[in-house]
């Protein structure tokens, strides 16, 4: 086992929240630890078109933030790791993380690719979806942070090509799991989100019928980078003429474990469908919703602007949905609207609005309360949204609850706050407030109050 690794803060997660609050508190003067399970940092902000209401790219928001992480002194930032436990030991916490093997040595690997190249074996690229294809030997996608290759050991076949066009002799078959000792401080919870499956709804075809697809799968093939450069459905490469999207195909279904509302579906949704009525300029897009909840800044004038522009919003249930010859999709939808008239409707592509389930089970590592939908419960959702029910640890973003990119850097920001106030002035910036331009002074009254509220367990 290495020798412990000493900081000030270990951040769980590098999607926008953990970035945030990586940066927020690196910015300050403490030294902190990012432990991404991934091989590239980003999360799933990396891998959007555009984000709504701006339309602004998202990839242009999230590389910065990435590339700071990667630069700034004061952060160290570990990817594809396992988080095994975090205990409480004295005034911080002691965590267990296992480095998973690349087959590939990040001290020697240039990015080069010339691994990627030379590599005979093609398998689905997970980062598109499953649409495109990858190497077994690759570097997770274009900007991926850090640019190190790894192997994908169970689809390779030790051929031995990549050995051989390496330039630094970087690949390693005899890596093997290392277990890594972290002592921290204190800890961000930002384990994001994960989506509901498009098989979870069996009525709706995902996973059987091709050309039922996911959201993020339609983020991938609205972005510039995607897997086919444009919109084509994947079954045969058509452009389709009828596009629709299922609403609350993921969301507000008990039977699905997931009774909430998902509160961004409609919001993508709606900015998805805008993109493609500029892709595909003669297609027909229609999105089957039961509501609309456009809940933010701006958000209904984005939804209006949609309908100016031609989309059909039809308030509907569908029932099912059948495959036809050639990959044609037929929807039975329910028109509530229309005394609840049952019409078949065609389609060339359909795209589930499926919603959002805690990215990971904390409790396997740290010891916190979840609420009923098993995201981090917060004892004080009013008073601070991101105190958990351990000392010393915060949370933010998706951990907490469904919530849009705004709300999202807004709480990995408040988190960094209230870490720093818990923490008092880092010894660095007491050392060198010059270069760091950390102000060291008492706490006011009402910062002290925040500070005592994650070193006491609210509502035990």
């Amino acid at each position: 086992m290495d020798a412990p690794v000493e900081t000030d803060v270990l951040v769980i997660g590098s999607g926008i929240a953990g970035l945030q609050s990586a940066l927020d508190l690196a910015d300050r003067g403490f030294k902190v630890l990012v432990a991404e399970r991934e091989a590239s940092t980003g999360g799933k902000m990396i891998a959007l078109s555009k984000v709504f209401p701006t339309m602004d790219c998202a990839s242009c928001i999230t590389t910065p933030r990435m590339s700071a992480v990667a630069h700034h002194d004061n952060i160290t930032t570990w990817t594809y790791v396992d988080v095994e436990s975090i205990v409480p030991a004295g005034d911080g916490f002691v965590a267990t993380i296992t480095q998973k093997p690349r087959y590939v040595d990040e001290g020697l690997c240039i990015g080069c690719r010339l691994c990627e190249y030379a590599c005979p074996v093609e398998v689905p690229h997970e980062f598109e979806g499953g649409m495109g294809a990858r190497r077994a030997a690759y570097i997770p996608f274009g900007t991926a942070i850090p640019q190190t290759a790894l192997i994908d050991i169970d689809a390779c076949v030790y051929c031995g090509k990549c050995e051989k066009a390496c330039p630094t002799d970087a690949i390693d078959f005899a890596q093997v799991p290392r277990t890594l000792t972290v002592n921290a401080h204190s800890v961000v919870l930002a384990t994001g989100y994960r989506t509901t499956p498009v098989d979870a709804k069996k009525e709706y075809r995902g996973g059987s019928a091709t050309n039922v697809i996911g959201a993020l799968d339609m983020e991938r093939l609205l972005a510039p980078n995607g897997p086919y450069g444009r919109v084509l459905r994947p079954s045969d490469g058509k452009i389709p003429d009828s596009v629709a999207y299922i609403q609350c195909a993921g969301s507000r279904d008990e039977t699905l474990g997931v009774p909430y509302c998902s509160r961004v579906c409609c919001m993508y949704a709606i900015k998805q469908a805008m993109l493609l009525s500029g892709a595909l300029p003669m297609a027909d897009i229609t999105i089957y919703y039961m509501d609309i909840r456009t809940f933010g800044k701006g958000y209904e004038q984005f939804y209006q602007t949609a309908r100016s522009m031609g989309i059909n919003f039809v308030k509907a249930k569908v029932a099912r949905i059948d495959e036809q010859a050639e990959g044609d999709l037929t929807l039975r939808v329910e028109m509530i609207e229309e005394d609840g008239r049952v019409v078949d409707a065609p389609h060339d592509l359909v795209v589930l609005s499926v919603g959002m389930q805690p990215g990971d089970d904390p409790r396997r590592f740290i010891n916190v309360d979840l609420d009923l939908d098993k995201f981090i419960a917060t004892p004080e959702p009013k008073l601070d949204a991101t105190l958990t029910s351990l000392p010393g640890v915060v949370a933010a973003g998706t951990a907490l609850g469904p919530k849009d990119i705004v709300d999202t850097v807004v709480e990995a920001s408040a988190a960094a706050t209230k870490v720093a106030l818990y923490l008092g002035p880092p010894a660095l910036a007491l050392a060198d407030q010059t270069n760091l331009h950390v102000e060291v002074r008492e706490l006011s009254a009402a910062e002290a109050v925040m500070a005592a509220g994650l070193t006491e367990v609210h509502g035990a």
